[in-house]
């Protein structure tokens, strides 16, 4: 089992077009401002790519499509909840941030809360995104390696070299030009295979159709108002708030607001990154769908070390997907983990100098922040490719333990945030309670889910789906931090300036950072 020469073709066009875009963009990399949001000069359409590009990842290629396969379209379900939260916050929050905080979201919390807010809610994300990276780019490795036949440390040193490469010498616009890139060869995979599944059955369209809807395949799930499975009101309150978080709180998201021209511009990108990002949703669910009528169809069996729906996607690609289309599918599968990875190491330096270097050394030239910046990225993208290597060698109590400790650092930044713009009376104090008292929720329901599988307390176990201790966590933080706000001294004007009331009745002058924590 081999990668034929012609899709190799391919994916070796794709790896040199993404080291072409990093030497492209390295001579306009001259300042902080360049390197991390790209001057402010990027259009709408670009960022509405990006934003394709990075939220289609590797684990949507496979997921999706596994998840379609196996069951119905449950999964589907937290995607559309980002038309809620984009109905809720898109309108107030890009402009909010672009007229409030530099290059980092998490100056807000160190405004809005002190400084411990603003290392908090950054060193959540530097874990939780990590932690992201490594599963990812593993993840990669190991399906890549299915389907080629080659090791999967080489493809974790493959993949990591080159984006760390081209991200490093980019920057932030090497990121987005190569995300619109991945996501067009993305669409293009996506609509090709839709297509070439639709008709390769005996019977066509009709017969795939007409199997899928009598076995409810296009089903969304379970009605039942219960939240220890995952039922649709579950999945909803999973996606409402891992949305909410990603688009009021995260670093990635809040990046690309800061790197638009305007704020009009931040908006449309934002609304074209959903508008893009559903129906690909939508059609590698279908994917999966297609591929069960195909198998039941032609009556063809699938191979007995296929032992998950995961890797069917993956096995029809190698198999019945022709030469140079497959390797199309192979570069598409390379980009959606590439332009995660490409995002989240730049933003990391971000977060790494805005909020941490820039406290100890006060004094850094833009030029001296600039060079820690690329050293940042090119550690962090080495440490990447040691943790996925040490990921697919070692799957034991170690790593458990880590994507537990993750897990639990990594939460409650939206309820902070929440905290912060919702509420004029919230205050330090406040804030500080809410997030120990956020760990202690989040550590305890971790550790005892699922019948205890760290720490068994009996029927004090975590009771519910391990999609709701997110959302609790968020709720935990505000519940606890606003009462608590209330036994201390009320929140000055300034600090009104930084919550929704305090915006809504702003003067049209931008609103700077008011002490720089």
């Amino acid at each position: 089992m081999g990668l034929r020469w012609l899709d190799a073709l391919v994916v070796v066009a794709y790896m040199s077009a993404m080291v072409a875009i990093g030497f492209r963009f390295a001579q306009r990399q001259t300042t902080t401002e360049s390197y991390f949001v790209a001057k402010r000069s990027i259009p709408a359409w670009a960022l509405g790519m990006s934003l394709l590009a990075t939220i289609i990842s590797a684990v949507t290629f496979i997921a999706y499509p596994g998840a379609g396969y196996a069951g119905n379209w449950s999964m589907l379900v937290p995607g559309i909840m980002v038309i809620a939260v984009l109905a809720i916050v898109g309108s107030v929050i890009i402009p909010f941030y672009r007229h409030t905080v530099g290059m980092s979201a998490y100056e807000y919390f160190g405004n809005r809360f002190g400084y411990p807010a603003r290392a908090y809610s950054s060193l959540a994300f530097v874990v939780g995104t990590f932690s992201k990276m490594a599963f990812i780019v593993y993840l990669l490795g190991l399906t890549i390696a299915g389907m080629t036949g080659w090791r999967l440390d080489t493809i974790v040193v493959g993949v990591g070299t080159v984006t760390t490469f081209y991200t490093l010498l980019g920057g932030w616009e090497a990121v987005i030009w190569a995300d619109v890139v991945q996501g067009f060869i993305l669409w293009i995979g996506i609509l090709i295979c839709v297509g070439y599944l639709l008709f390769l059955p005996p019977g066509g369209p009709s017969a795939v159709w007409a199997l899928a809807h009598a076995n409810h395949k296009f089903a969304m799930g379970s009605t039942e108002l219960a939240f220890s499975k995952p039922t649709i009101v579950v999945l909803s309150i999973y996606g409402f708030f891992w949305y909410l978080q990603k688009y009021t709180a995260d670093q990635t998201m809040v990046q690309r607001y800061l790197s638009a021209k305007s704020d009009k511009e931040a908006l449309r990108g934002l609304i074209l990154g959903a508008a893009l990002c559903i129906p690909v949703w939508v059609l590698f669910m279908f994917i999966g769908t297609q591929l069960w009528a195909f198998y039941k169809l032609t009556g063809e069996s699938v191979p007995t070390f296929i032992t998950k729906a995961d890797q069917v996607f993956p096995y029809f690609i190698r198999t019945h997907i022709p030469a140079g289309v497959a390797g199309l599918f192979i570069a598409a599968l390379f980009g959606a983990a590439m332009a995660t990875l490409s995002s989240d190491l730049n933003c990391i330096s971000v977060v790494v100098v805005e909020d941490f270097y820039r406290k100890v050394w006060l004094h850094a030239t833009d030029g001296h922040r600039l060079h820690i910046a690329k050293y940042l990225v090119a550690i962090c993208g080495a440490a990447v490719v040691i943790f996925a290597i040490q990921l697919g060698r070692n799957q034991g109590t170690a790593l458990s333990l880590w994507y537990t400790v993750s897990a639990i650092v990594a939460g409650g930044v939206a309820g902070l945030f929440l905290l912060g713009f919702l509420s004029t009376r919230a205050n330090r104090q406040g804030a500080y309670a809410g997030i120990i008292a956020n760990l202690v929720f989040t550590a305890w329901a971790t550790l005892t889910l699922n019948g205890g599988s760290f720490l068994n307390l009996g029927r004090y176990n975590f009771p519910l789906h391990e999609y709701m201790i997110g959302a609790i966590g968020h709720i935990v933080l505000v519940v606890v931090g606003y009462p608590m706000s209330l036994f201390f001294q009320g929140t000055s004007a300034n600090m009104e300036a930084l919550t929704l009331w305090g915006w809504l009745r702003r003067d049209p002058a931008p609103v700077l950072p008011l002490n720089g924590q």
